[in-house]
């Protein structure tokens, strides 16, 4: 019963958080320590994401199904203009960057990276980069105006959230706005991007690590539940953010990733929860 109240748990978590920039991964980290779990660890975290990963596909099914459309239309007539091949071709190079760090940095992800002073020290440094990236940028971009090279330099910024706290979703419109982009393209940017992220990184988890997150039948309901709910309450968390941003600021996240941090550090030092 207590697996199936931890599985609830962690896909609410990773529902919630996935999408606003907050750091599911840094809350992931956390939260089971209040209740005295072991680390759940890097690769049960990207397998659960496979669940808002499907959530995107849901929310935005009609623009992914133009981009292939565009796409297959494109190869048959060479003809790469238009502007959903331009958004497919630019996730695609926007992906490169996370893809490439993450082989490289794998073994720090799952290990080093997860010291919860990191976390915390990153969900503060991680909330300024937003905040000034929210402050003082010219947003008047839309997704139709970026070009490959922006692409794929708000790439770079969303493989900035391999270290936990950066946050993925937090990173990549922290770098969507650097590039000029709006508020509400630069949070669908985020999404869009995080697909193939997100997918490559769980299945890579799950093939290599299967031998500890399939060890049993309590073990895989945990990661099916946990992976359902995430996709559940992600799906909520897309609308909400997407509401959210049209009118008003990334400040109340960025006080949050303050506080958050801060909390993390009292409770570390304190010895209420151990690293």
């Amino acid at each position: 019963m207590q697996e199936i109240f931890k599985a609830v748990l962690l896909g609410v978590v990773q529902g919630l958080t996935e999408f606003l920039p907050v750091s599911s991964t840094a809350h992931l980290r956390i939260i089971p320590s209040f209740f005295g779990w072991k680390d759940i660890g890097a690769s049960y975290t990207a397998v659960i994401q496979v669940g808002t990963m499907i959530a995107i596909i849901l929310y935005f099914r009609n623009e992914l199904l133009n981009m292939i459309k565009a796409m297959l239309l494109s190869l048959k007539t060479k003809n790469f203009k238009s502007k959903d091949t331009k958004l497919l071709i630019m996730i695609v190079i926007g992906t490169i960057p996370i893809v490439f760090f993450g082989f490289i940095l794998k073994d720090l992800i799952r290990h080093q990276f997860r010291n919860m002073y990191i976390v915390a020290a990153s969900l503060i440094f991680f909330s300024i980069v937003l905040y000034v990236a929210d402050r003082y940028t010219k947003k008047t971009k839309d997704l139709n105006n970026i070009t490959n090279k922006e692409g794929l330099i708000i790439g770079l910024f969303q493989a900035l959230a391999l270290i936990p706290g950066a946050s993925r979703s937090g990173s990549t419109i922290s770098g969507a706005f650097f590039m000029g982009m709006t508020r509400v393209d630069a949070a669908k940017f985020s999404f869009l991007l995080s697909i193939p992220a997100v997918f490559l990184s769980g299945v890579y988890e799950l093939f290599s690590q299967r031998a500890t997150l399939l060890n049993g039948e309590s073990a895989i309901l945990s990661l099916i539940i946990a992976t359902v709910i995430s996709g559940f309450v992600g799906y909520w968390s897309i609308w909400f953010l997407l509401s959210y941003i049209k009118k008003h600021s990334m400040t109340l996240f960025v006080v949050y990733r303050i506080l958050f941090g801060i909390l993390i550090i009292v409770l570390l030092s304190t010895g209420y929860i151990k690293n």
